[in-house]
């Protein structure tokens, strides 16, 4: 399964000062944990799900880059967080390239049946 790293640092959201940061995740903890090992990211930095929108690293520019080059794929911010959605609803981030479709029709999908329900 692949490691994704988005471009939040083109977005003022991703930037602190003069670091700008990405957030780096992959279907599992282990795929996640490891690339941050092979890039030198300290565990201590991971985000776990219980405390955020979903389990990812936030990483600065130069790890970026080393995340890159070791195979992360490179996403939008926007794929990411439709990613993290599906991940909460189906236990997978899927393809980054349906994602925010994905997430379209399931918005719909709840909306409709919120309407049948009434």
């Amino acid at each position: 399964m692949p490691v994704y790293v988005d471009d939040m640092y083109l977005s003022p959201a991703g930037q602190f000062g003069r670091m700008k940061m990405s957030h780096m995740l992959a279907d599992t903890d282990d795929e996640l944990h490891a690339m941050a090992d092979k890039i030198g990211v300290a565990r201590r930095w991971w985000q776990s799900p219980e405390k955020t929108s979903g389990s990812h690293y936030d990483i600065a520019m130069g790890k970026r880059a080393q995340a890159l080059a070791a195979g992360a794929i490179a996403i939008t911010w926007r794929q990411a967080g439709a990613m993290n959605t599906r991940r909460r609803v189906t236990g997978e981030l899927g393809d980054p390239a349906t994602a925010e479709a994905w997430v379209q029709q399931h918005m719909a999908a709840k909306r409709a049946a919120k309407g049948e329900a009434q």
